[in-house]
């Protein structure tokens, strides 16, 4: 079926003769989603229960090796609900599978790579393309470096366990296929929410696709938000996606947003490979992993740069805002990721490409029937500890997650406990409540208006009387304290008169840009579609991915390059290393400029820095010497506005 863009649509509700169990079932399924996945996808959303009941529950307490509470094959979803969960300070989790022994790995790599080599355009062979670290500066690649060292010596998920977990499904499909979702609809503040959870078995983003992190489970979801007018039809107005751990605006779009894809009325999700994070089009997204302890520097970098592209852009005014990185010709948002990566932040790629297989409604892989999250499960109410392994990883990156209500901690999800505020959409009222709001709220200004007004001639009045009781207080010196006093008062009442004046005025100009947008309400309008989104994330251009071999040889082997040339220059010319060092570093900066095509920007760069420089070393050279003309010149000046002033 061909992907439509974005249009209006209207549906009518489930039947009243419809149990509310069933009516919700149904409004789930009229507006389910369509996952696609890309190539060499190997997990897919599944049963929770089937695997509950491939997995074993484990308690791990501080100081002790890690204890099997109940064992493969004799836990159930039920008994994850009624377990005795007694220790808090302990960590509770499933394991879905144990590594494969090497005999059983070499033949699961000969039979995934032969049938890499038998079809080379099938479903199940993924190729990554341009590689990652060609994207990105020699920082980030730099940092990206120590964090590939890091999975040394944090805890981390063994290689060979995504080659068993990806068996283990694999098998469990061969017995009975399905997809399943579990939905959950909610009527809050006149908007009706549907929320689509989905379970995967497996998280495989960095051993199958070059990406963050490895971990048993993955629960993933997206928002639609419906208006439901008076009429009783329900009209579909928002739609949000969640992506990695961003929140608020950002996540959500219009329905009639061209960038929301759909197949009839179901919305059509791009599921990111192995990370499966939720994307509106199809394409590869450049993904920063955040250093919770480099936050301080990660600030600083961003100030530093937004205060450089300022600076050299005002130089170099013909460059233009979008050589300069600053706002992306084709959405005029500020500051997109892509366009300037933080260096402190891990980068890598999220494939959401859409190229591999498609489940939902009227394709070859259909959902199952769906199951409520309302009424509570007991698994999804009882259990906190996580959905799969602990790997005791301090940055919680290789940890599983842990069920849809519950973060890691155990604290409440915010998109469970306030799905409206987590896309942003808590400040804004549905389409057949915003003319009463709106009109709520221009009631609300002429009403304080009114009160300023009164309150601005009470005090007015106040004002002048204390003004005049002053002027007779002066005339008397025994009654100095008292003027003094009064004095106090009128500034106070002073500056509250200046406040209410400003605020009468304030709600003239709010109370016309209100009565306009009544009226573009009255009759339909929208409003812009993206004025909500700070930074969008969108997939790398055409233009982005086309780098040459060379270029992907030189990012793959630029930072070993260099550890290899400082060893050199330690070992065979040591006296020399301060000025090896330094032609060593120019001659990587300027190949990484020519390899990512900046090297007018590195040339204007050094220019600047240089001329910067220079007037450093004339300030330091000959300080005192500026100082005494600066001097003189400042008096000349001064001595030429007083005379001015006489003549």
């Amino acid at each position: 079926m061909t992907i439509s863009p974005a249009h209006d649509l209207a549906v009518e509700t489930p039947s009243p003769a419809q149990t509310p169990e069933q009516a919700d079932i149904s409004l789930l399924r009229r507006f389910e989603p369509v996952l696609r996945f890309t190539r060499g996808e190997q997990f897919f959303p599944m049963d929770v229960d089937r695997y509950v009941g491939d997995s074993s529950l484990w308690m791990q307490r501080p100081g002790y090796a890690p204890l099997c509470l109940v064992p493969e094959g004799a836990l159930t979803s039920d008994l994850l609900a009624r377990f005795n969960y007694a220790r808090p300070e302990a960590v509770y989790f499933l394991k879905f599978i144990d590594p494969l022994n090497l005999a059983e790995l070499a033949a699961y790599e000969v039979r995934r790579v032969g049938r890499g080599i038998l079809s080379r355009h099938a479903e199940d062979v993924f190729h990554a393309g341009l590689g990652r670290l060609a994207r990105v500066g020699y920082l980030s690649r730099f940092v990206d470096a120590l964090f590939t060292l890091s999975l040394l010596a944090r805890g981390n998920v063994p290689g060979d366990t995504a080659a068993a977990a990806a068996r283990a499904y694999a098998q469990l499909q061969s017995e009975a296929e399905s997809y399943r979702y579990y939905g959950r609809v909610l009527r809050r503040d006149g908007w009706v929410i549907l929320q689509y959870w989905f379970f995967y078995a497996f998280n495989n983003w960095r051993s199958g696709f070059f990406g963050v992190n490895d971990h048993e489970a993955d629960w993933e979801m997206i928002t639609l938000y419906l208006d439901e007018p008076q009429s009783g039809d329900v009209r579909p107005e928002w739609v949000a996606y969640a992506s990695h751990d961003a929140s608020g605006d950002d996540l959500r779009r219009r329905w009639d947003d061209p960038e929301v894809f759909k197949m009839g009325e179901h919305p059509v999700v791009f599921t990111g490979a192995g990370s499966h994070a939720s994307y509106f089009s199809p394409g590869e997204y450049m993904a920063e992993l955040e250093i919770h302890f480099l936050r301080p520097l990660s600030r600083l970098v961003e100030w530093l740069q937004h205060r450089w592209r300022k600076a050299r852009d005002e130089v170099y005014s013909e460059s233009g805002p979008a050589a300069a990185g600053d706002v992306a010709p084709e959405s005029g948002l500020p500051d997109e990721p892509g366009a300037a990566l933080d260096i402190f932040r891990v980068p890598f790629v999220d494939f959401a490409r859409g190229d591999g297989v498609t489940i939902g409604p009227e394709q070859p892989k259909a959902w199952a029937e769906p199951v409520l999250l309302e009424p509570l499960p007991g698994w999804a109410a009882n259990y906190r500890g996580l959905w799969g392994l602990y790997a005791r990883d301090p940055i919680a990156g290789e940890n599983a997650p842990a069920g849809p209500l519950y973060n890691r901690d155990g604290t409440l999800r915010c998109a469970w406990y306030d799905p409206l505020g987590w896309a942003g959409l808590d400040k804004l009222p549905p389409p057949h409540l915003a003319l009463a709001r709106l009109s709520e709220r221009v009631a609300a200004i002429k009403e304080r208006r009114v009160a300023s007004l009164a309150a601005i001639t009470a005090k007015s009045a106040e004002l002048t009387e204390l003004g005049v009781e002053i002027a007779a207080l002066y005339e008397h010196p025994h009654l100095l304290p008292e003027a003094l006093a009064h004095q106090e008062h009128v500034e106070a009442l002073s500056v509250e008169l200046t406040r209410l004046r400003q605020q009468v005025e304030s709600d003239v100009e709010v109370l016309d840009a209100l009565e306009q947008h009544r009226a573009a309400l009255a009759i339909g309008a929208r409003g812009p579609l993206r004025a909500h989104i700070r930074r969008a994330h969108r997939p790398a251009t055409a233009s982005e991915r086309r780098r040459n071999r060379i270029a992907e040889l030189w990012a793959a082997t630029s930072i070993g390059g260099l550890l290899l040339g400082v060893v050199l220059l330690a070992l065979f010319s040591p006296r020399h290393v301060v000025a090896g060092l330094s032609l060593l570093l120019t001659g990587f900066v300027f190949i990484e400029a020519g390899f990512r095509r900046q090297m007018g920007k590195l040339v204007s760069s050094i220019t600047i820095l240089l001329a910067l420089i220079a007037a450093g070393v004339i300030l330091y050279e000959f300080f005192w010497q500026l100082i005494v003309v600066a001097v003189v010149l400042i008096g000349i000046y001064l001595t030429w506005e007083n005379l001015r002033e006489l003549v």
